[in-house]
């Protein structure tokens, strides 16, 4: 069962990087107004760099499982409550709680939780 739990927080963990992903890219990006051009493909860079992040989180979450030394698999799951844990707090202050990031990322904290 804790290794089912693992696998779903990673398989949740991808679907929430790609909604990430095709959010910004289709509603936050076309609306934003930065300039310098260039400081608006840096920020637009970092934001996919996240959404790359977390698709590489969520395939070691779903990887953890075959995994035969237990301290990696304590490493990557206490690295991954960490990252989703701060990135769920972020979007919640950030956006004063109305919008369902972060539901969607704590989300992922409490599987990963249940399958260490």
């Amino acid at each position: 069962m804790r290794d089912l739990l693992l696998q779903c927080a990673g398989i949740l963990a991808i679907l929430v990087a790609l909604i990430h992903g095709l959010l910004g890219e289709t509603k936050v990006f076309p609306r934003a107004t930065i300039e310098p051009p260039r400081l608006r493909t840096l920020i637009r860079l970092v934001w996919q760099a996240s959404t790359v992040a977390w698709i590489g989180c969520g395939v070691l979450l779903i990887a953890t499982p075959w995994m035969d030394s237990a301290s990696a698999r304590r490493w990557i799951v206490l690295t991954m409550i960490g990252v989703f844990g701060f990135s769920a707090c972020a979007n919640a202050w950030a956006t004063r709680g109305r919008h369902f990031g972060w539901m969607a990322l704590t989300a992922v904290v409490v599987m990963a939780v249940a399958g260490y």
